[in-house]
């Protein structure tokens, strides 16, 4: 009897290994990708497997390819117009300067990123006031409401907004609502109900509903909201009670997110469209011309430069990431960073490493506390590891951290929806804005320092310190950050 359980148990065990290695490298992936997932399914036989399909399971190709043939949208034709109509040079030599006019034109190659010039930009920090300006600007729309969102929960502010959504869509109002299934858990279909019967528009990204959805990879981790084609926002607040400090758990939610006008809403309205025709069975949007209803131009006062660059594993440039290298590379005087989740891969390291070694400041801002605990732990293992090279490490503690922000020497920056990690570079769908104004980088910079004052600054001595317990738990989900 003993024989035969362990024939069997030998018998399984060999069927695992033959089944882990057939389906980890039957799929492009890199190399580290490769070996965390070897280790999961070798040293955990069946479960390991379990893992896998909430973790593991790649994107079909169809989708993939789905959402990358529709990347042809171009706004060149648009951006002619304009420039006609305002008397712009052809080029933005004079508007952005000659250290950053390379990281331009990689964006432009790489993600058909338009320069935007002159927009007007307000940096939004707290959630009351960011949802108090967004829902005015919902209030007064005339024509269209795009809206997209990793969270849509069915809370307080959820309904306060799918409300006001209804109330628009049947004055007329085009109203679309793009929002992740397993990011908005326990937001059914049902939800919705109000918004169709209203003819308003409704979908799950890229699947119909969580229930039928198991992968925790390829999200849609964006957050846009476009009104009118004339207002746009971008950054890191979803919607939920949470975002507002709501949540116990939590207590303040500290995130950034921008108000936009100017030309730079086009690219977002760009990226909504292709998303929602990637996703839609039906009521798709025009990805083959230029609508005027969504792309109206007008003319803006504003100083700041920007591109909306997005990026996810539809693309294997991984264009925000390539985006934080170059910024980093660009750094003289300072790189100040805030992420909810410090990840890196080599490449970042080795940039991180390349800037302290110059005399650069380098400091990073993370959370005090886990949100998620295998990826809080590699968070703090990266910390440590940051920390002995000279970077300066700060643990939040007003609540929570959740800003994706870098800024770089008072000159440069960065707000959107892509944290430090593996799953923002190569998992998930991300979208970001590079500004080019001083005015914009100076008031992050200023957030960032008052953030400080509430921070506590974590040596690599301290780190050292930590219980043998601890270290253990960040060392093996070090093991584990390309699936994290």
């Amino acid at each position: 009897m003993v024989m035969t359980l362990t024939l069997l148990g030998e018998v399984i065990y060999a069927i695992n290994v033959i089944l882990a290695i057939i389906i980890i490298f039957r799929q492009r992936r890199d190399i580290a990708a490769i070996w965390a997932w070897l280790l999961v399914l070798l040293f955990l036989p069946v479960v390991g497997f379990l893992i896998y399909a909430f973790l593991g399971r790649q994107l079909p190709k169809g989708k993939l390819f789905k959402v990358k043939s529709d990347v042809q949208l171009q706004l060149d034709e648009l951006l002619v117009r304009q420039r006609a109509q305002f008397g712009n040079e052809d080029l933005p030599a004079d508007l952005v300067s000659n250290s950053v006019q390379s990281l331009v034109k990689m964006f432009v190659t790489a993600n058909h990123a338009f320069l935007a010039r002159k927009n007007r930009v307000r940096i939004l920090t707290d959630g009351k006031k960011l949802f108090h300006e967004m829902i005015e600007d919902m209030e007064r729309a005339q024509s269209s409401i795009h809206i997209e969102f990793y969270t849509f929960y069915n809370d307080q502010i959820g309904q306060k907004i799918r409300d006001l959504l209804v109330r628009k869509a049947q004055a007329g109002v085009e109203v679309r609502v793009l929002y992740d299934p397993f990011g908005s858990l326990g937001t059914y279909r049902s939800f919705f109900k109000p918004l169709l019967a209203a003819g308003g528009h409704a979908e799950a990204f890229l699947a119909r509903s969580a229930i039928f959805d198991f992968r925790l990879n390829f999200r849609d981790h964006r957050k846009i909201v476009v009104v009118d084609g004339k207002v746009g926002y971008v950054g890191g607040f979803n919607v939920g009670n949470q975002y507002l400090g709501r949540k116990e758990k939590f207590g303040y939610w500290r995130d950034t997110h921008l108000r936009v006008t100017g030309s730079a809403v086009f690219g977002l309205q760009g990226r909504f469209i292709l998303d929602w025709n990637a996703t839609a069975k039906s009521g798709l949007l025009p990805a083959d011309r230029i609508e005027p209803q969504y792309f109206p131009i007008t003319r803006v006062k504003g100083d700041t430069n920007m591109q909306i660059v997005s990026s996810g594993p539809d693309s294997e440039l991984q264009q925000i990431k390539m985006g934080y290298i170059k910024l980093i590379q660009t750094a003289k005087q300072r790189v100040w960073i805030q992420t909810p989740y410090l990840i890196p891969d080599d490449s970042v390291m080795d940039a991180l490493r390349i800037a302290v070694m110059s005399g650069v400041d380098v400091r990073i801002m993370i959370p005090n506390m886990p949100d998620h605990p295998f990826v809080y732990r590699a968070t703090q293992y990266y910390a440590h590891e940051l920390a002995k090279i000279g970077v300066k490490i700060y643990y939040y503690e007003h609540g929570f951290m959740h800003a994706k922000t870098m800024v770089v020497d008072d000159r440069f920056a960065s707000v959107g929806s892509a944290n430090l990690d593996y799953r923002s570079f190569k998992l998930n769908f991300e979208v970001n804005a590079f500004l080019y104004d001083e005015k914009i980088a100076l008031q992050l910079a200023r957030y960032f320092e008052e953030d400080q004052r509430v921070s506590r600054l974590v040596t690599a001595e301290m780190f050292a310190q930590q219980s043998f317990v601890l270290r253990f738990k960040q060392s093996f989900s070090r093991l584990l950050s390309p699936i994290l």
